[in-house]
């Protein structure tokens, strides 16, 4: 056996986090001279969330526990600058008064904090000190909710605007950070008329070093926007049909973001897509441009014409002809970011266009090639530049007849007759007008019968192992062979969250989640969330990333696989192999309250993004699974709202990004998403995971549905327990079961009623354990497995050892001893639940203490990673007091933490009793 180590040196891992999150910050605006910060100057510092930086959303996105996260007055401390110790004891004594709200369970948390209302004599003796004011707003961002046009969400609050204006009155220079998951609205803050404006996002837990960075000049502003700002929400094309409960039209169809705004309402932006500002100024030269037969080769060079060093994102835009389909007038098709230049400095760079990042789908044959990507005859104009509105027009090549790129067969067309936008030459340009949109003329269960795979004869058990398939002793045909139906039945079944089988806290165990699989040395493979960093419910601390908004706001695919690179060594050293994410949905629209996760409105800076991540877990021997596949562009209702989408959308728009991270990243993991997508749930949609991801792709790698994933069939009611049709569209794992072993589902009365074939399930283990046998799961089955030696990491003692996690079990009471237990300040209790009747439980926590009556001592559950309420106590006479609160228990095995903000209590019992078994 051989085993290989490795070194994660947490030193470089906070470096090149905090780079990424100084190269993704987007600096709007920057007038006066007001950054960078001049050094010794004393700053004024105002808002709440100087002290509680949001690192991400909430959700699966965001839920990772740290051990630290700088913050903004963090930050600028330890870069350098001062800060006005009036303004910073008010905050804190107000702030220590006004306790952060974390809500009261999952999606549930609030939007924004309540803000300090700012005193005009506050501000006039901190203006008397300092010429400069930095005012941070704040707002998270997460699962089961949208964002809405209300205060405190996408608009500011009365609080927030009273503090800026005060601000404003009273200080000569003026910055605003902007630490959002989403863009908000811009309205109200120009009209306050601060001198610099700031997107910082949420950086993870080195948001306040790459903040101050920027702040401080050390790097120079160099993110761009992925999303175009418009003037009102009500400018965006997807508004009147976003948020609908029901059934969500995507009538714009393909002009989401810029393609809409450039091509119908260019004066409906107040900052375009690509926009960013930079300290210094840049010249950009288009040397050459050679056409090959698949691409075009745009050779320029940028040079810094600035006084400070800084770097540059190149950006190109295609123009294509109108032709019968219509198009955008702007489409990227290309983007490179530069290195540091130094002032006078310059670089060339090799810009590749490929032509299928010109194409366009027609999904009607009114070109004569149906449901084919084609290049249409006449001129295609490319334009070079630092954002979709300043490129210049560079280059124009003549396409002679219709190019024909790529066939296919028409799929996830939609049923249901709608129209959408296409364009018309006006007198000022293009106005949109409405078309029927082509329907399905699919019939779905003659093209399962095609697509059904050869059965492979039953063996029974020959002896041989998922190794030998490795080894290349044996075929995957024979291995398969030797399954029972059984087995068959268990192999698709994810098992979680938090099982036993695999690191203590994380998402699911897939694999071999039954005696039988393991006998047959099938490994469990564990996947956990997210995008962000790894969600360790247990309480083990792990490293929060930058959310996907920011990652994406750098253009810099090299140093993003730099970072996953190094998340990967994390996720090995936690006995982690697939993270649950990238999250590629499109931003469709501002309020969806998961955009923080996702990267852009725009598919190919999403697709190629996300490679980059894909290409450094790859480096590092793990993998993401790249989600939410597809179409999950809101949050209202996610799991029943109908996706009603053209075809030509859907390849141009929802699929292209996670197309690029199959055939460029080489993805090989897929989720599907909670809702239907043209009357059909994904994750028992055969057009999506077979047709288009398959056959048309060429994906070799295995699919999952989201957790506890509504299924049904054309026509048909959700069933959660038709495993059947989940298998017959090839979506290989349901995500989760509370037992792999053991589960309510179809899967052997299909098999034996001839509904399902049992070739189909033989394809689906094919797929789970092709996957498997390459993983650390596999290596770690034969001893094998890579070792993480990990340096500089600070020692702390409030992290959770996952192999120390006990399980007690619950059926119906329990009462479980803590006399014994750590209680100090800082600390966390970590404990699971072997849950045998799910329901409603009142849980009651029993504590004393010997401190005064005015002391407070508050305790924080959380289950599953979510808050589920803070307790505090006061003192007690050594007495013991209790507190109840209600909590649903839905995951057979649940993780359960109490942490403990203050020190001087001693726990006595927690105590769980059944109440109610629905949920």
């Amino acid at each position: 056996m051989i085993q290989t180590t490795k070194t994660l040196d947490w030193d470089k891992y906070l470096k090149t986090a905090a780079q990424v999150v100084s190269e993704g910050i987007v600096m709007l605006k920057n007038e006066h001279q007001a950054l960078p910060l001049k050094p010794h100057e004393e700053i004024a510092l105002f808002g709440r969330i100087q002290f509680h930086y949001y690192k991400s959303g909430t959700g699966s996105g965001g839920m990772v526990n740290v051990s630290k996260v700088t913050n903004i007055v963090d930050g600028l401390q330890e870069s350098g600058i001062k800060l006005n110790q009036e303004l910073l004891d008010v905050y804190h004594k107000w702030d220590n008064e006004n306790p952060f709200d974390l809500g009261d369970g999952w999606g549930k948390e609030p939007w924004s904090q309540k803000e300090m209302p700012l005193e005009d004599s506050l501000a006039a003796r901190a203006a008397k000190r300092c010429q400069t004011a930095i005012a941070v707003i704040g707002r998270t961002a997460g699962e089961e909710q949208d964002n809405s046009l209300t205060e405190g969400s996408f608009l500011l609050s009365s609080d927030e605007k009273q503090m800026l204006t005060t601000i404003r009155r009273h200080f000569s220079k003026m910055i605003v950070l902007l630490n959002v998951g989403n863009i908000i609205d811009m309205n109200e803050l120009l009209e306050i008329a601060p001198d610099a404006i700031l997107y910082v996002w949420q950086g993870g837990m080195t948001g306040g070093t790459g903040t101050a960075d920027v702040l401080t000049g050390k790097i120079s502003p160099c993110g761009k926007l992925t999303d175009t700002i418009a003037k009102h929400v009500e400018d965006y094309p997807s508004a009147p049909y976003f948020g609908d409960p029901v059934r969500n039209f995507y009538s714009e169809d393909i002009y989401v973001g810029y393609r809409y705004f450039e091509t119908f309402a260019p004066d409906k932006v107040l900052y375009p897509f690509g926009f960013g500002l930079s300290y210094t100024t840049f010249q950009i030269k288009t040397n050459d441009i050679m056409e090959l037969s698949d691409k075009w080769d745009f050779i320029i060079t940028v040079t810094n014409t600035g006084s400070c060093s800084g770097k540059e994102v190149v950006q190109i835009y295609c123009e294509a002809p109108q032709g019968k389909l219509g198009k955008p007038v702007r489409v990227l098709c290309g983007y490179e970011k530069t290195n540091t230049l130094s002032p006078g400095e310059s670089q060339t760079v090799t810009i590749s266009v490929s032509k299928t990042q010109t194409a366009s789908y027609d999904d009607s044959g009114i070109s004569g090639h149906a449901h084919c990507f084609i290049l249409e005859e006449g001129d295609y104009h490319f334009y070079v530049g630092t954002d979709v509105r300043h490129a210049v027009k560079t280059y124009t090549c003549t396409q002679n007849g219709t190019l024909v790129i790529s066939s296919h067969q028409q799929a996830l067309a939609p049923v249901e007759a709608f129209e959408r936008i296409k364009p018309v030459l006006s007198t000022d340009g293009y106005e949109p007008q409405m078309e029927p949109v082509p329907l399905s003329e699919v019939d779905e269960t003659k093209r399962r019968l095609e697509n059904l795979p050869k059965e492979i004869p039953f063996t029974g058990d020959r002896g041989i192992r998922l190794c030998d398939v490795r080894k290349g002793t044996h075929t995957m045909e024979e291995f398969i062979a030797q399954m029972t139906d059984y087995d068959l039945a268990c192999v698709i079944r994810g098992e979680g969250m938090n099982s036993p089988r695999v690191t203590a806290g994380t998402a699911s165990a897939f694999g071999g989640v039954s005696q039988e699989l393991e006998a047959l040395g099938v490994p469990c493979g564990c996947c956990d969330d997210g995008p962000s960093g790894m969600r360790l419910d247990c309480g083990t601390k792990a490293f929060s990333l930058p959310n996907g908004t920011m990652m994406a706001c750098t253009f810099n695919r090299t140093l993003l696989t730099e970072l996953f690179a190094l998340t990967g060594l994390e996720m090995i050293a936690n006995k982690v192999d697939c993270l649950l994410g990238p999250g590629m949905n499109i931003h469709r629209h501002p309020l969806n309250g998961r955009n923080f996760e996702y990267f852009s409105e725009d598919p190919y800076l999403t697709g190629t993004i996300a490679s980059a991540q894909l290409h450094g877990l790859h480096q590092s021997g793990v993998t993401g699974t790249i989600k939410h596949f597809c179409g999950n562009n809101q949050e209202t209702n996610r799991h029943d709202t109908n996706g009603v989408i053209s075809e030509r959308a859907l390849r141009e728009i929802y699929l292209k990004g996670f197309e690029i991270a199959v055939k460029e990243g080489h993805a090989d993991s897929v989720m599907t998403t909670y809702g239907p997508i043209n009357g059909v749930w994904t994750a028992g949609s055969f057009d999506l995971t077979t047709q288009i991801l398959r056959n048309d792709w060429g994906f070799t790698g295995f699919t999952m549905t989201d957790w506890w994933a509504n299924i049904n069939r054309r026509g048909q009611a959700v069933d959660k327990s038709d495993f059947a049709a989940m298998a017959i569209a090839q979506n290989d794992v349901y995500m989760v079961c509370a037992i792999g072993a053991e589960n309510d589902d179809n899967i052997l009365a299909s098999l034996e009623n001839g509904t399902l074939q049992r070739s189909e399930l033989q394809r689906n283990a094919a797929n789970i354990c092709r996957f498997l046998m390459n993983t650390q799961a596999m290596a770690r089955l034969e001893g094998t497995e890579t070792k993480i030696d990990i340096i500089n990491r600070p020692a702390d003692e409030s992290d959770v050892d996952e192999s120390s996690v006990k399980f007690y079990e619950l059926d119906g009471n329990l009462t479980i001893n803590l006399e014994d237990i750590c209680t100090d300040k800082g600390t966390n209790h970590s404990f699971g639940l072997d849950i045998k009747t799910m329901g409603k439980y009142r849980m009651t926590l029993t504590a004393s203490s010997t401190q005064s009556e005015v002391a407070q001592i508050p305790v924080t559950l959380f289950s599953l990673g979510t808050a589920y309420g803070t307790f505090t106590w006061n003192g007690t006479n050594g007495l013991p007091v209790s507190f109840e609160t209600d909590i649903p228990l839905f995951s057979k095995y649940t993780n359960l933490r109490l942490f403990f903000a203050q020190g001087g209590l001693k726990m006595h019992s927690i105590t769980f009793e059944l109440i109610s078994t629905e949920l």
